[in-house]
């Protein structure tokens, strides 16, 4: 702009001089013309310097802040175009910045959930090695001890795995395949663990679907939400009852009913149930409170949705919804 400028003013003071025969007046317009020439020069100068000082300060700010501080249009020129990149390179830099907060943060939280979990075997398992080591111990009783640490080193593997798989869930890091799967295939497959469990409890474990229903899922990790919804059924279900596994499917998503006859689940704790560590009124003494919340995370990856209804002494219904866009 500043060189368009003078070469503006340069073209008009020599037309000028072509035009006007009188010397005095061409020196007058001569001088003139230099003073506003170098006036322009001073002005675009000033104009330089202001912005490369806001240039300046901003990177101070960037020095001295978290959050990315606001800019000024960058303008024109090679400036502009210099303001512009910085601004691009300290948006970048954020980004990783905010990134690796981000991840430091989820490995800190990882580690506190997984070192306040295995604290309570770890003590059983420390004790029971202690009285191992009295030899006058009956055989008896340390054959007992040894397979109470064998149970708390499983339920330690157990604690581990499950949390690791949660919290990738949770910072979308576990990658989930698509698979075609016959839905009564995969319901089979979840309820399996829990058949022997629920004929010792004298519950009814069922399944009605049709056979045709395929959908697209990760078979793995969707087998693993249902099975926690259906061992949470199980668990809270008295002695004589049931649990019932419907499906169906529309254009829209395919819905899977996992419903059960037991105690129920109070209404103030049904917004908190799916909440990594929730453990309500009536949780197990070994409950840790992941399952529900993983199954929920793993739904929710696979453009699901899971939603829970309940009535206290009359029985529980969870809502599992996969949308249609991952249906075959």
């Amino acid at each position: 702009m500043e060189i368009i400028i003078q070469i503006f003013i340069s073209g008009l003071i020599l037309l000028l001089c072509i035009l006007i025969r009188d010397v005095q007046v061409i020196c007058w317009i001569v001088g003139t013309g230099m003073i506003l020439l170098v006036g322009v020069s001073v002005i675009a100068h000033r104009i330089r310097e202001k912005r490369l000082e806001d240039l300046t300060m901003y990177l101070m700010k960037v020095q001295d802040r978290l959050d990315l501080p606001e800019m000024k249009s960058c303008g024109e020129g090679n400036i502009g175009i210099l303001q512009s990149e910085i601004y691009k390179l300290v948006a970048l830099l954020q980004e990783q910045s905010s990134s690796a907060v981000k991840e430091n943060t989820y490995l800190s939280r990882m580690l506190s959930d997984i070192s306040h979990q295995i604290k309570t075997p770890l003590t059983s398992i420390t004790i029971m090695t202690d009285l191992l080591k009295s030899p006058e111990l009956p055989d008896g009783k340390r054959l007992e001890f040894a397979a109470r640490i064998e149970q708390q080193a499983n339920r330690i593997t157990w604690l581990v795995r499950n949390l690791l798989t949660l919290s990738q869930l949770e910072a979308d890091m576990l990658k989930l395949k698509k698979e075609h799967v016959n839905i009564k295939v995969l319901l089979a497959k979840a309820m399996e663990p829990f058949e022997i469990m629920a004929e010792v409890k004298e519950i009814e474990l069922t399944v009605h679907v049709d056979p045709d229903i395929q959908i697209i899922c990760d078979e793995h990790w969707t087998t693993e939400a249902i099975s926690n919804i259906i061992k949470n059924c199980i668990e809270h279900t008295p002695p004589g009852g049931s649990v019932t596994i419907t499906a169906d499917q529309n254009n829209f998503s395919t819905n899977i009913y996992i419903r059960d006859t037991g105690e129920g689940i109070e209404k103030e704790q049904l917004s908190h149930i799916f909440e990594r560590f929730y453990k309500g009124e009536n949780a197990s003494e070994n409950s840790v409170g992941i399952g529900l919340a993983m199954s929920r995370q793993l739904i929710l990856q696979q453009n699901g949705m899971i939603d829970v209804m309940s009535e206290k002494g009359k029985g529980t219904a969870f809502h599992i919804k996969l949308y249609s866009e991952i249906n075959v």
